[in-house]
């Protein structure tokens, strides 16, 4: 082998070293004077040939920077996950995810584990790969890395803040079990497979974490009579306040008020207003604020978990 074949075969696999299956071949040499002063004598030895044996070692880690958000009822969510081989031959991994770990608040429904065909490291509906385990294990070369995602459904009875923790394995198919193990003949190359410093098989853990957000609405209202007073009379005016509180900690996106005007009261026109400040009753202004059909309405748009909105309206007593 060159000296060049030597260097790239050095760089491409840095982790294990040597590929598996390169012959190490060494002749050593004796030399001696002929008698008489004659012309050197080298004799060589015979060749020893050591072939590299395969050393079956895989890493996985997960590839998203923190807990993955999700909601209540969701599918179809995903955990990202990058599998290595670290040995130094070619290699099929095994793969499984583990939705029922011990220690965190929830388990998921397992949907299905995908390869990432194109290589661009995020999901592809329709485009990736669904993996079967004996059917396309992913076979990788040397420091070769592969992206792996698993999909989830989350249950609808999560509750806000909990996390689930899914793990991703992967094995070696030509073996595992203690660092050192031999499986002979089955290495790349011909030689034998030994397993390696991760015997032969790796997992890590993602996360999801719940952001739930729900509403809750109050109503009062506020009674100003003709006299001064505060007596629900014929042309008295009701002052109608909504309080919209979101709880959790995720958005509620499109959050709208609505109210029916009741009955036996007439709406008092351009009386909405929002944090104090007042909205107009056409419905294609620009503002939060309308009137149509008896009813007015105010669209928050997206809110986030813990803050307050607050709506007025009035009528007047028929």
């Amino acid at each position: 082998m060159s000296t060049a074949s030597l260097v790239m075969a050095s760089s491409a696999a840095q982790a294990a070293g040597t590929v598996a299956g390169t012959d190490i071949v060494n002749v050593a040499q004796a030399t001696y004077d002929a008698p008489g002063g004659g012309t050197p004598v080298t004799i060589d030895s015979n060749v020893v040939t050591i072939k590299v044996d395969e050393l079956l070692d895989v890493t996985v880690v997960s590839s998203d920077p923190g807990d993955v958000i999700v909601s209540p009822g969701w599918t179809a969510q995903v955990l990202t996950y990058q599998v290595t081989n670290s040995g130094n031959g070619s290699e099929a991994f095994t793969l499984s995810a583990d939705t029922a770990r011990p220690g965190d608040e929830f388990d998921t429904t397992f949907e299905m584990v995908i390869l990432d065909s194109n290589g661009n490291g995020v999901y592809d509906p329709g485009v990736d790969t669904i993996y079967t385990p004996g059917t396309n294990d992913p076979v990788l070369t040397p420091d070769e890395s592969i992206t792996v995602f698993i999909l989830s459904a989350i249950p609808a009875s999560v509750e806000d803040t909990e996390r689930a923790e899914i793990e991703l394995s992967a094995i070696a198919t030509t073996g595992s079990g203690t660092p050192g193990s031999i499986f002979a003949g089955q290495g790349d190359g011909g030689g034998d497979a030994v397993v390696g410093s991760t015997g032969a098989r790796d997992a890590d853990g993602g996360y999801f974490m719940v952001q739930a957000s729900d509403v809750n609405l109050v109503k009062s209202a506020t009674i100003i009579d003709p006299f001064g007073g505060s007596e629900a009379v014929p042309g008295a005016v009701i002052i109608y306040q909504l309080v919209a509180t979101t709880v959790g900690t995720g958005d509620l996106d499109n959050l709208a008020i609505r109210d029916e005007i009741p009955a036996d009261t007439t709406y008092k026109a351009e009386s909405i207003t929002l944090e104090g400040a007042p909205l107009s009753d056409a419905a294609s202004d620009g503002d939060a604020g309308s009137f149509d059909s008896g009813s007015i309405a105010v669209a928050l748009g997206t809110v986030p978990g813990g803050q307050t909105r607050t709506i007025t309206f009035q009528v007047t007593i028929d």
